[in-house]
């Protein structure tokens, strides 16, 4: 079966779902570094957690119904509390954009930080709630040292909570503008890890379709986390996808033509612009509006 949608739903929205990015937002932020691209903003959402909720943890689904007391702790003049999901203290926010947040919290017991991204269901369609569900079940199912972990997924009537991996060193886009282009060494181990992850990924015959520097992220120790697998879709050989989504300075010329096509192919056309990113700190296709960057990545 084909992989089709509507006109609608291959627009971008903010919660990791449809086509290009807005290319007015890419050009206006390019100068951060040479003509790279911009970064994807977050969605944002402006909610308390005060229902009960539905906790999917390790890939297992358990019920479980909490009380607002339970949920959230609010601050009183005796004892001032941060704000609780789960078992988790909410911190601060990290990252933010139309639908949702994504705040750095801390497990209450273990104490291990996590980035807990918080999505309003409301404000997404039908389509985009259908592509974020998908998200989520893709991201349960991998398991790789170099992807970001999904923890737990807590679901309430409103809000949907993905508490996720942090990674504490920021994205790779962030390095790059900080540091410059990577020396070769660093950039051929950094690439080792992201290529293994992603060809972990085709194995479990799912393609991601939307790598780029800002979304590969590192740890502590400096080493990849690959995340955002909202554009993320699994494949079969032989039935076409037909979505045509990602970052336009990173996008196979299969995308930009309109063309189906398989899945892995668009992933490895863009690893080819990660590379050549990391080694010079810039990017290989450049261009004043989308047709130039089309024109460019199709000589």
């Amino acid at each position: 079966m084909e992989e089709t949608e509507s006109t609608a739903s291959r627009e971008r929205t903010e919660g990791g779902v449809g086509g290009f990015l807005d290319i007015r937002r890419y050009w206006r932020k390019k100068g951060r570094i040479k003509n790279m691209s911009t970064k994807t903003p977050l969605p944002t959402v402006n909610e308390k957690v005060t229902e009960s909720h539905t906790s999917h943890s390790n890939g297992r689904q358990e019920i479980s119904t909490r009380s607002a007391r339970t949920g959230v702790r609010s601050r009183t003049s005796e004892e001032p509390q941060q704000p609780h999901v789960g078992n988790y203290r909410l911190l601060k926010t990290i990252g933010k954009g139309n639908f949702a947040k994504v705040k750095l919290a801390r497990h209450i017991l273990t104490g291990r930080e996590v980035a807990i991204k918080i999505i309003d269901k409301t404000q997404l369609n039908p389509n985009s709630l259908q592509k974020l569900f998908r998200e989520v079940r893709i991201m349960k199912i991998l398991n790789h040292p170099n992807i970001v972990k999904l923890f737990e997924v807590i679901e309430t009537e409103r809000t949907l909570y993905l508490v996720m991996e942090y990674a504490s060193g920021g994205e790779v886009f962030d390095y790059l503008v900080a540091h410059g282009r990577m020396k070769e060494k660093e950039a051929r181990a950094k690439f080792r890890q992201i290529v293994s992850a992603v060809q972990y990924c085709h194995q479990k015959h799912i393609v991601h379709r939307d790598l780029k520097a800002e979304n590969l992220l590192l740890d502590a120790d400096m080493n990849i986390k690959i995340a955002d697998f909202g554009f993320s879709n699994e494949f079969t050989m032989g039935n076409k996808l037909d979505t045509f989504c990602g970052s336009p300075p990173y996008a196979a010329p299969e995308l930009f033509q309109g063309k189906k096509y398989d899945g892995p192919e668009v992933d490895v056309w863009s690893l080819g612009v990660i590379l050549y990113t990391l080694v010079s700190g810039s990017l290989p296709f450049d261009g004043q509006n989308l047709k130039e960057l089309r024109e460019a990545a199709s000589l």
